[in-house]
């Protein structure tokens, strides 16, 4: 069950970081700091649709593990965006917020499947 909304949510963040990435290249002509956040904001998604068939619960850790770390890299990006004056405030809460909520389940999916493990 927390896989498929961990799926679900991944997959509506990247939504989310490709509209943010459209604004920000269109309205503000930036195109490096956002390219960046572009490729680890949907990254995560993909990295849990990897896991999704992964060949043991080592290598589903594995995946989930880059898929935390690309949530960790989005949140660096989303702050130096938002620090930069390249999106609202509004935005920055919404963005934040559900990375926030991603990386929290990461961490728990993680921590369980290798309790599971052990």
């Amino acid at each position: 069950m927390r896989e498929s909304i961990l799926k679900t949510k991944s997959y509506d963040f990247a939504l989310l970081i490709i509209k943010s990435y459209k604004l920000i290249s269109s309205e503000k002509k930036e195109f490096t700091l956002s390219k960046q956040l572009l490729r680890s904001g949907t990254s995560i998604g993909a990295n849990i649709r990897e896991a999704e068939f992964a060949q043991s619960n080592k290598d589903f850790i594995s995946k989930m593990s880059i898929a935390l770390k690309e949530a960790n890299e989005t949140d660096y990006w989303i702050s130096l965006i938002h620090d930069s004056n390249y999106i609202d405030e509004s935005t920055f809460k919404l963005l934040i917020f559900s990375n926030k909520e991603l990386i929290k389940m990461l961490v728990s999916t993680i921590n369980t499947m290798k309790s599971k493990t052990n």
